[in-house]
């Protein structure tokens, strides 16, 4: 079973960025997706952000599309998601995920096998 711990949120003011890191142990993870999703108040936990295992190809929603960037650096068991232009509706959880099966991009719930304990980000309007 794998571990992912979350770092990096805060409290941030609309148009400011932040930066999540997320990093694993427990399972070499260089061939499983990794995600991010996220969790407002009173709202389901939706989907973010993903990336294969080798960094190739990665999925936004579209609530972010050209102002979130996902990465992975394999060699620290690390993935990040830079947030920019950040608006007060991307306050939330942020939760880390990954992917239950090898080579598996991690855009549903259902293919997750590992979840992060969150990390609060707040934006400021």
């Amino acid at each position: 079973q794998v571990q992912l711990v979350e770092s990096g949120g805060g409290l941030v003011q609309a148009g400011g960025s932040l930066k999540l890191s997320c990093t694993a142990s427990g399972r070499t993870l260089s061939t499983y997706g990794m995600g991010w999703f996220r969790q407002a108040p009173r709202k389901e936990r939706e989907f973010v952000a993903a990336i294969n295992g080798d960094g190739g190809s990665t999925s936004y929603a579209d609530s972010v599309k050209g102002r979130f960037t996902i990465s992975r650096d394999n060699a620290k068991s690390t993935v990040y998601l830079q947030m920019n232009s950040l608006k007060p509706e991307d306050t939330a959880v942020y939760y880390c995920a990954a992917s239950k099966s090898r080579y598996t991009m991690v855009v549903e719930p259902t293919t997750i096998g590992s979840w992060g304990q969150g990390t609060q980000v707040t934006v400021s309007s």
